[in-house]
């Protein structure tokens, strides 16, 4: 197979394609958008010219994913280099590939992996800045980003990490207290590669955290107790998200949520934490959740979305990968007919055109899911640094274009004394403070073909009371929706502003939507009276319920 035999389809804005498709009779299901009806664009094709990227103050917003897979992945499909098009082409600024872990990967995958992350580096350059990593299969526990900044010993420290630390290649992925301490050992060997400079940098997130609810909230903290400034939050809102997508799509829930506890999974959490809340993570889109438990604990405590980019739900492929047959669809074969990956460590790439395949559950790299980060510049490690700051926020479907939020002392408006996102300010006893949110509005239709439209933002306030004597402590129970605005009807950029006086240790988060989905919250309506809707296993378009949500703002009394 030549490269000039595979051919990719990376634009997200053909209007061939949508008109064909409101023809089929699938607009509005996630598939408008896609260009199915127009000639494939070849993933050989060069990259483009570096486009202007949102300053606002002292950060250049960048947007990202990082969780995608490739062809080095048992259950995925796409080159490296696909993905990277792909990433640009829906407006992302920086990805990370995290194949997963596995024998076949340790064996035969690392090596090829990062010569193709490496080629791709060298190709994007300042278009799309391209991380290392692993979908870790942490001991004890599910999934796991594991990613790593550029440097001459990551595809030798992956190798050695891999072969020592990863559950499906150790056998440790029952939830045992061997096991679990196994987990800690591997982080801190992470903590030990950086402090010998053998890397220059690596961050852990935990992904899907409640899907099988076997990453406990004693584990969540054990890990970043472990290395605190490593292990920085988790993925609050999970990719997958097509899999919700109504028939002809998989019609099964958002992020695959759609299953329950098994045998290692955390007695304590409820059977609705096995299902997202508009799309969300419950121990996110609970208010006064596990996350909020996490904060009010002053933990620095972040949340992110990726695409969990398999593949590309309407993406035209002539033989589509479904080794694990996770559709259950019988006519999706295996990509090379006939499963090598065992033997090889890799999938071919699939072929020419086909057929739209709706019943893939991810969507492409930036189409839904957005991880925006505020970077003091266009580089791998200010993109690590500010994660590991909380200077990020949550987008679904692009419902919002952009977004600033700042705290002050009412008394020092305009002087610069501001605060944003993960950011502390110190203030005296019964100061007052500002929260100041500006947004500006979609203004361009989204993947879907659709113009999103923000209908109400919400300001949910905690209380920092210190550290939990219970590690497994789920619930927060001074942290609340305060105040919520209607931006229904309005276009253009508004900006939100809510003044409090401080009297404690306190945080603020901000959340939005299109209000096309609310209930009362999981822990009732005192608390969060229009919250997320818990989402339905193929009975909610993922497209009609978007979200964005920001990581907190902290204010201390000092």
């Amino acid at each position: 197979m030549t490269t000039q035999d595979i051919e990719m389809d990376a634009s997200v804005a053909q209007t061939g394609r949508r008109g064909f498709l409101r023809g089929a009779g699938l607009a509005g299901i996630g598939l408008v958008g896609a260009g199915l009806a127009s000639a494939p664009v070849r993933a050989e094709a060069e990259p483009g010219a570096t486009r202007a990227r949102d300053r606002r103050g002292r950060y250049v917003w960048l947007a990202g994913d990082h969780h995608l897979h490739s062809q080095y992945s048992n259950d995925a499909m796409y080159r490296i280099d696909d993905q990277a098009a792909r990433a640009v082409a829906g407006g992302l600024d920086w990805i990370v590939i995290t194949d997963h872990g596995n024998v076949p990967f340790a064996t035969y995958s690392i090596a090829p992996q990062s010569a193709d992350i490496a080629a791709a580096r060298e190709r994007y350059g300042e278009n799309l800045l391209i991380f290392n990593g692993l979908e870790w299969n942490i001991p004890a526990g599910e999934h796991t980003t594991f990613m790593m900044a550029p440097g001459r010993s990551e595809a030798e420290v992956l190798q050695e990490f891999v072969d020592a630390y990863d559950a499906r290649v150790v056998d440790a992925r029952d939830g045992t207290p061997a096991n679990e301490a196994l987990a800690i050992e591997a982080i801190r060997f992470v903590q030990s590669m950086i402090d010998s400079r053998r890397l220059a940098d690596a961050l852990i997130l935990p992904n899907h955290p409640s899907r099988k609810g076997i990453d406990s909230p004693a584990e969540l903290r054990a890990w970043q107790d472990a290395a605190p400034g490593i292990v920085i939050g988790f993925e609050g809102a999970p990719g997958h998200q097509a899999a919700g997508l109504p028939a002809p799509g998989m019609a099964r829930g958002r992020g695959l949520y759609d299953s329950g506890p098994g045998g290692h999974s955390f007695p304590g959490y409820p059977e609705e934490s096995y299902r997202t809340w508009g799309g969300y993570d419950w121990m996110t889109a609970t208010v006064g959740g596990l996350w909020d438990s996490l904060l009010s604990e002053g933990r620095k405590w972040w949340i992110t979305t990726t695409s969990d980019g398999h593949q590309g739900c309407g993406d035209w492929v002539k033989n589509p990968v479904d080794p694990l047959n996770q559709t259950g669809y019988d006519n999706l074969p295996y990509n090379d007919d006939g499963d090598t990956f065992n033997t090889t460590g890799v999938y071919p790439p699939p072929i020419g055109t086909g057929r739209p395949v709706a019943e893939y559950s991810s969507f492409p790299p930036g189409a839904y899911n957005k991880t925006w980060v505020g970077a003091t510049d266009f580089s791998h490690q200010a993109v690590m640094e500010a994660m590991r700051a909380g200077r990020m926020w949550t987008c679904f479907g692009d419902l919002i274009h952009g977004l600033d939020v700042q705290l002050r002392s009412s008394r020092y408006r305009g002087r610069g004394r501001e605060v944003t996102l993960g950011e502390n300010l110190s203030v005296q006893a019964g100061t007052e403070v500002e929260l100041t949110v500006t947004i500006d509005l979609a203004d361009r239709v989204n993947y879907a073909g659709l113009l999103p439209e923000l209908a109400r933002v919400d300001l949910i306030l905690g209380r920092v009371t210190g550290p939990t004597d219970d590690p497994d402590t789920l619930y927060a129970p001074d942290t609340r929706v305060v105040k919520s605005w209607d931006t229904s009807g309005k276009t253009g950029s508004i900006e939100l502003t809510y003044v409090v006086e401080v009297e404690h240790d306190i945080y603020l988060r901000i959340r939005g939507t299109d209000g096309k989905r609310s209930q009362p919250g999981f822990l009732g309506a005192d608390i969060d009276p229009a919250g997320p809707a818990m989402d339905v296993p193929g009975e909610v378009n993922p497209w009609e319920d978007l979200w964005f949500y920001t990581n907190p703002i902290f204010a201390s009394v000092r």
